[in-house]
């Protein structure tokens, strides 16, 4: 009995390896850009703010010098459960400072959701809604691009995510080579094959009129993930704008980034108990390759945390007197699975080549391994506290300018 769940469970996991590995080739090439135009829409930048002081200040600075007519945007300052000077350096810009105390429901949210209300009540509307976190930077022409693909028919849309600090340690160029190589081996082919995107948690832009149909509603430790899932269910896939760049901060040490990917990964087990099922037979018996997609992506936690538990009974099994008595696939055809297994961590390499990342990053794909290993047991902790649904703030202090950013990225 073991041995056949032990062994149904590596094909599925194959599969799903192979299935995205598959979709990856459709991320070599872009298509060209899309029609461009004049600007029309109105936005409202909302910046989601914890204790932000030390780098809110370079955002709002940034937003003020947005390619795009002043008139047609505002600013609002979400500075939640904040004990520091974020309000007040939010006024200090002219921006809108919204300030909400509610210990009780803490987290990006919750803060989201609060202040959406407080939007709808004001005199004026807006054609759509902008997110951002308190520590990005934003490229110039980011709300152009919103705009157009607003007018051309998209209702939920994300941006290219970037690091702007690839180059401070180990941990955050990591994180830089993710995001590289989830732009264009994740997003990208679900671009070029119609599929649906998902979600980063920052550079988001939605249709106002689709946020006031839906409501938020996703106050998860992953609400970017849990909006995706609402949205594809209701048959409106978010779409992917390449070329409106938002550059996050990355945590510099380990146990900060062990504490916010351990946070991403128990949302992500509670997204995926949610919507995994739901949507995949609404996907089967609608016919709808995007929602299958979808659901596959939302299996994702599960995926890490059974491949690690499937590694490591093989392996105990291996050291059991008397040799192996489970089945391994790898045994079939080695020749195949090495070969696979190679690709899949080429294609980072891959995905640093085709996104021009800064030469001097090559150099840290010696410690990326380390990086990729820690998913492993991250995952697998994860899930065992995954009803722990307590939000922990990420502390950013790295204050950049966006021009020093583009700088370094062309060195």
């Amino acid at each position: 009995m073991l041995d056949y769940v032990v062994l149904s469970l590596q094909i599925i996991i194959a599969v799903i390896g192979v299935y995205q590995l598959v979709l990856a080739f459709f991320g070599w090439f872009r298509r060209k850009k899309r029609t461009q135009f004049a600007p029309q829409k109105s936005f409202a930048i909302l910046v989601a703010a914890h204790n932000e002081e030390q780098v809110v200040g370079a955002l709002l600075e940034n937003l003020k010098t947005l390619n795009y007519p002043k008139e047609l945007y505002d600013v609002f300052v979400i500075a939640d459960n904040c004990t520091d000077n974020t309000a007040a350096i939010a006024r200090k810009h002219g921006v809108h400072a919204c300030e909400r105390h509610n210990p009780q429901l803490r987290g990006k949210g919750y803060a989201i959701e609060w202040m959406l209300k407080e939007l709808w009540k004001m005199p004026r509307s807006y054609d759509a809604v902008v997110m951002f976190d308190a520590d990005n930077l934003v490229s110039a022409d980011y709300l152009l691009h919103m705009n157009s693909d607003l007018l051309s028919g998209s209702k939920v849309i994300q941006a290219y995510l970037d690091t702007k600090n690839p180059q401070d340690s180990w941990i955050t160029s990591a994180y830089a080579v993710t995001y590289w190589y989830c732009n264009r081996l994740w997003q990208l082919p679900r671009t070029n094959l119609g599929l649906a995107n998902y979600l980063g948690g920052t550079g988001m832009c939605f249709d106002t009129a689709l946020l006031k149909e839906m409501g938020w509603g996703a106050t998860s430790l992953v609400e970017d993930l849990e909006f995706t899932m609402r949205c594809v269910q209701k048959g409106i896939n978010p779409t992917f704008n390449f070329d409106a760049k938002v550059y996050d901060e990355k945590p510099l040490g380990f146990n900060a980034s062990w504490r916010q990917r351990l946070r991403w990964m128990q949302g992500h087990f509670d997204v995926a108990r949610r919507y995994f099922f739901p949507l995949l037979f609404q996907g089967i018996k609608e016919r709808s390759w995007s929602k299958i997609d979808t659901a596959i992506y939302a299996l994702n936690a599960y995926n890490v945390f059974l491949g690690g538990v499937v590694t490591i009974i093989l392996y105990a099994d291996m050291l059991m007197p008397g040799g192996p008595r489970l089945t391994s696939i790898f045994q079939y055809a080695p020749a195949v699975f090495m070969t696979i297994s190679g690709v899949n961590v080429l294609q980072y390499l891959m995905a640093m080549f085709l996104e021009k990342a800064p030469l001097k990053t090559f150099k840290f794909l010696l410690t990326f391994p380390l990086y990729l290993i820690s998913w492993y047991p991250l995952t697998m902790y994860a899930f065992f506290t995954q009803n722990n649904k307590q939000w922990s703030h990420t502390a950013h202090t790295r204050v950049l300018r966006l021009e020093e950013v583009q700088s370094k990225q062309a060195s």
